[in-house]
């Protein structure tokens, strides 16, 4: 799972069914067949109907996921379900208790035939609620659905290694795009199946109005489907960044993938009230499901999704080839977290942006950037907390709000075994031989026990790397990046940098005005030197600057483009102050930060550099 926070979304915020039983007539078989009905939207609500299998006991718990894999937070996707009901083979309604938020207890169950439910969305709710946007569910009548299955469908604990049907009817005009196989061949209904739970919940469906475009890459089938409200921006519009991307990942793995399919299914937010507004992406084995804002410029989309689906592309090696037996035996409802996010997330973030200078997709300084960035936001968090104590307790706090340290600590962890590696074998080896050989040595199919990774890492590496994990990851001491860094010549120094005319960090200097949609200046906010030399104040709105006008539409576009302007340049900004129109005229004006940065500073040190980055 990766998010990203776009700090003027809040900023944007300051702006301000009934039941029905479905007699049996066939002989059951040992399966879980699914009806799902996207044609009778009721309520924003789609009806589901379950035959089960047959049970020997006379109660059984029907349980919709806690919690899935993936993400790292209490969902409870069954307060979404409503008028639960279960029946007998003639269509009596047997008694049923909720038991808990996300579990029905059914009474007779050796009589039990079939139950049926209706099920709310996420995306028009999101105020109240803390789930994922994609790892969520939208119900669009006629216009899109997102199939999170595990928001949809539930299991019988003693039945989830049984195999599951699943029956889609949807309307003629929508098309669902997933990694499984279709089994119907009409145009108005869907068969998928799968082997067991486990895999009906790592294969998310988008129904949306046609728009995908598909490709090979090495032998993989890669299918991007694109839900864009506006229809501004198509899945052919972004393919060509995504081949290009897909492509160096795939060559940078070389044989470690053997997936046959992969599918992004990207939904591009209206950022409403109603709309999604959780930004980032969700790995499966097969897919990514993306969530992302439509109004964003396409350059910026693209970079975003280059970000993201990297990440989640790379999950294919951890956790869904590589990890232990807490998430081979996922619990969905009394969850048990594994110690390893630093390699789960962590080490899956440092493949995502080493593959790209690896490939020649980014130059050596971007890295430094990023691997600077990542280390001044480590540094901001607790640096003392035992990461691997923090991972198997991030449900509860105060080591919650210390998962986001995945994506820099737990990246940076990936670099310094990396570097530790690249030195003991003369450049030979690095992080991904490591990952390979763990790979060969448990796979898809054969968990590890958390207690013995680090013991099985140190056998396929140097005594170096296991005094590593022990002193930095399972133990409280901080991290000296200077000194791993220092293995490849790389240093930090302090430099003056320009920082972000709208932003500061992550408080904006802007707003928008709800009524009119108009961007505004903050108020009562320590402006930085870009407003004052130009005399913008608090409360004026800005209207266009270069004669470009800009509103909430296209905020995101001003604030891209401010990144494109250099120190000195000239610029007209057209205002309006206390209602009265007004054009002001200047130059740009950056504020300058003091920041860390990363560059080489011991040429000595090339050849196990380029080793590093380059092999």
């Amino acid at each position: 799972m990766k998010k990203i926070v776009f700090a003027l979304s809040a900023a944007i915020v300051l702006m301000g069914c009934k039941s029905t039983s479905t007699a049996v007539n066939a002989e059951v078989k040992e399966e879980v067949s699914v009806a799902i009905d996207l044609n009778n939207v009721t309520n924003d609500k789609v009806q589901v109907a379950i035959v089960t299998p047959k049970f020997k006991t006379n109660q059984v718990t029907y349980s919709i996921p806690k919690i899935i894999p993936g993400t790292y937070s209490i969902d409870d996707y069954g307060k979404y379900i409503e008028n639960f009901k279960a029946f007998n083979a003639k269509g009596a309604e047997l008694t049923v208790v909720k038991s808990d938020d996300n579990s029905w207890t059914i009474q007779n169950a050796k009589e039990l035939s079939n139950i049926s439910y209706s099920v709310n969305d996420s995306y028009d709710i999101e105020g109240t609620h803390e789930i994922f946007s994609p790892a969520g569910t939208n119900i669009d009548a006629n216009k899109n659905f997102m199939l999170n299955m595990h928001g949809f469908v539930g299991y019988f604990d003693s039945k989830k290694d049984v195999p599951y049907t699943v029956s889609i009817a949807h309307p003629e005009t929508l098309w669902g795009a997933t990694s499984m196989i279709d089994r119907d061949t009409t145009a108005t209904n869907d068969i998928f199946t799968t082997p067991r739970y486990a895999e009906l919940v790592e294969n998310p469906i988008m129904y949306a109005k046609p728009d995908y475009t598909t490709f090979t890459v090495d032998g993989m089938e890669i299918l991007i489907s694109v839900y864009s409200p506006s229809g501004t921006v198509t899945a052919e519009s972004i393919t060509p960044e995504m081949k290009t991307m897909m492509t160096a990942q795939k060559t940078f793995l070389g044989k470690t993938n053997s997936t046959k399919k992969y599918s992004v299914l990207l939904y591009l937010s209206t950022m409403k009230e109603d709309d999604a507004k959780g930004f980032g992406a969700l790995e499966h084995p097969t897919a990514t499901t993306v969530v992302l804002p439509e109004m964003m410029p396409k350059e910026e989309l693209v970079k975003s999704m280059k970000d993201v689906v990297s990440h989640e592309f790379f999950h294919i090696v951890t956790p869904l080839t590589i990890h232990s037996k807490e998430i081979q035996f996922f619990d969905y409802n009394t969850p048990k977290m594994s110690e390893h996010l630093w390699m789960y997330e962590g080490v899956t973030e440092y493949f995502s942006n080493l593959f790209q200078i690896n490939q020649g997709l980014i130059d050596e300084a971007d890295f430094y950037d990023r691997l600077s960035k990542q280390i001044e936001r480590a540094n901001s968090m607790n640096d003392t907390m035992s990461f691997t104590k923090m991972s198997s307790n991030v449900l509860t706090e105060p080591y919650k709000t210390q998962y986001i340290n995945v994506y820099q600590k737990g990246s940076l962890i990936g670099m310094c075994i990396d570097l530790i590696i690249r030195e003991k074998s003369n450049g030979e080896k690095g992080i991904l031989d490591l990952m390979r050989e763990l790979a060969a040595e448990y796979g898809v199919e054969k968990p590890f026990d958390d207690k013995d990774l680090f013991s099985k890492i140190t056998s396929l590496t140097y005594p170096e790397v296991g005094a590593f994990l022990e002193k930095y990851v399972a133990g409280t001491t901080p991290i000296p990046y200077s000194e791993f860094l220092g293995k490849v010549g790389v240093g930090l120094s302090n430099q003056k940098v320009p920082g972000n005319i709208f932003l500061k960090g992550q408080v904006p200097y802007i707003t928008v005005n709800r009524e009119t949609k108009e961007i505004m200046v903050l108020p009562e906010i320590e402006l930085n030197p870009f407003f004052t030399a130009l005399d913008l104040r608090g409360s004026d709105t800005i209207l266009a600057i270069n004669n470009k006008p800009y509103s909430l539409v296209n905020i995101y576009e001003m604030i891209t483009e401010s990144t494109t302007w250099k120190e000195g340049d000239a610029i007209t900004v057209k205002i309006k102050r206390d209602n009265k129109e007004q054009t002001l005229t200047g130059k740009v004006a950056f504020p300058y930060e003091e920041q860390e940065v990363l560059e080489v500073k011991d040429p000595s040190k090339s050849s196990l550099k380029n080793a590093w980055l380059k092999n």
